[in-house]
């Protein structure tokens, strides 16, 4: 009984992950083959007569090869962006577990309130002009790593709670310094947690769509998000080349995240246990 419950289980979750996932993928790939007119039906059906290669010549050339420009803003943004959580969010999180004091506390509250408060478009933007640094991409690579800090900073948190402390008295009997003992001894420890970290905040802000809309204004500086609007209109919609488009913008971030799925879910749960 207890065994073909657990499969029970097992199917009703295959089942679902086919409803929720596999289901609109497939609805995306046999729409970006189909013309312009098959396309409109907006059905599930396999495409009369095959188009896929005229719609990727398509897509990529329209508003003159904007899909390429965007795909190189979307790659530096995502890029600088992880660095920086990397580095920052590993050094913090060393800092708070290491150290504790009364502010510990403090901080603590500080981290958890970026992932429960909301973030505030108009005030942001506010706050940006007046650094002269709204509609630039140093302005949204701060917004991004603003916004994927607090929950990087728990993992990183958690997972340095597994690494002894006399690791650190050892590094500094030898003579390390505190930049040396970080980047030297500690860093090449965090590897399970730092590929956690890339995978997860490199997929979601390669994908978002929000913040460069808000943040990043202009035609140059569009991210492959953005892209979507090309194809979209008050009068026509080209729906062969906006599922094109979609196909073409998530194949990265997919191959990413099935390269490093077994990664993804060691270092999150050596996270959570360790800490």
């Amino acid at each position: 009984m207890k065994a073909l419950r657990q499969w029970s289980l097992e199917i009703g979750a295959v089942l679902l992950s086919i409803v929720v996932f596999w289901i609109p993928f497939y609805f995306i790939i046999v729409n970006a083959g189909k013309d312009t007119k098959e396309a409109s039906l907006l059905n599930l059906s396999w495409p009369s007569t095959q188009h896929y290669w005229e719609n990727i010549k398509a897509v990529i050339a329209a508003r003159d090869y904007m899909l390429i420009r965007a795909f190189v803003n979307s790659t530096v943004l995502t890029v600088v962006s992880i660095i920086l959580l990397i580095v920052l969010c590993a050094m913090a999180g060393y800092v708070l577990q290491r150290r504790t004091g009364k502010l510990s506390p403090l901080f603590n509250f500080l981290i958890l309130a970026g992932l429960i408060i909301p973030p505030a478009i108009v005030p942001t933007i506010w706050v940006m002009d007046g650094l002269g640094i709204f509609k630039t991409m140093f302005g949204l690579i701060m917004v991004e790593v603003a916004l994927g800090f607090p929950f990087a900073v728990l993992l990183y948190k958690g997972f340095m709670a597994a690494i002894p402390r006399e690791v650190d008295e050892a590094a500094v009997i030898d003579g390390s310094g505190g930049i040396r003992l970080f980047f030297s001894i500690i860093m090449p420890l965090l590897q399970p947690v730092t590929a956690t970290v890339v995978v997860l905040q490199a997929v979601t802000i390669f994908n978002d769509f929000t913040n460069p809309l808000y943040f990043l204004p202009g035609s140059d500086n569009v991210t492959v998000q953005l892209t979507l609007y090309n194809f979209q209109s008050q009068y026509i919609s080209q729906f062969n080349l906006l599922f094109t488009n979609i196909l073409l913008i998530t194949i990265p971030p997919l191959v990413l995240f099935i390269v490093f799925n077994k990664r993804i879910v060691a270092g999150m749960t050596a996270g959570a246990v360790k800490g």
